[in-house]
């Protein structure tokens, strides 16, 4: 069964910083490209930053340029995110996905398995 496992989310300042994680079980991440999606109340899933498989291409979403890094190390069947210079509007519930279908990455209809969320809470 596949499945993917995210953590590292919390509660921190503005201008604070946090690292997500998302660890595969039951299959090799090596061969995806892998992304994640953050959504907060009220609002549509959006895509926030994608990988590919060797992690030589990457993409952010324009609210997180420069803020946010997304790396993997495939050693560890892991994918990170490191948000730095946290607003108020990254409060959300961040997920990460498997890109099956390589379509559009912001595209939700690309993803066949995602983990269950770890919430993000930027807050003074």
């Amino acid at each position: 069964q596949l499945q993917l496992v995210e953590s590292g989310g919390g509660l921190v300042q503005p201008g604070g910083s946090l690292r997500l994680s998302c660890a595969a079980v039951g299959f090799t991440l090596n061969d995806y490209s892998i992304a994640w999606f953050r959504q907060a109340p009220g609002k549509e899933r959006e895509g926030v930053s994608h990988i590919n498989p060797s992690g030589g291409s990457t993409s952010y979403v324009d609210s997180v340029r420069g803020r946010f890094t997304i790396s993997r190390d495939n050693a560890k069947n892991t994918v990170y995110l490191q948000m730095h210079n946290l607003k108020f509007e990254d409060t959300a519930v961040y997920y990460c996905a498997v890109d099956s279908h390589r379509v559009a990455w912001t595209l939700l209809e690309s993803y066949d398995y995602w983990g269950q969320g770890t919430q993000v809470t930027v807050s003074s």
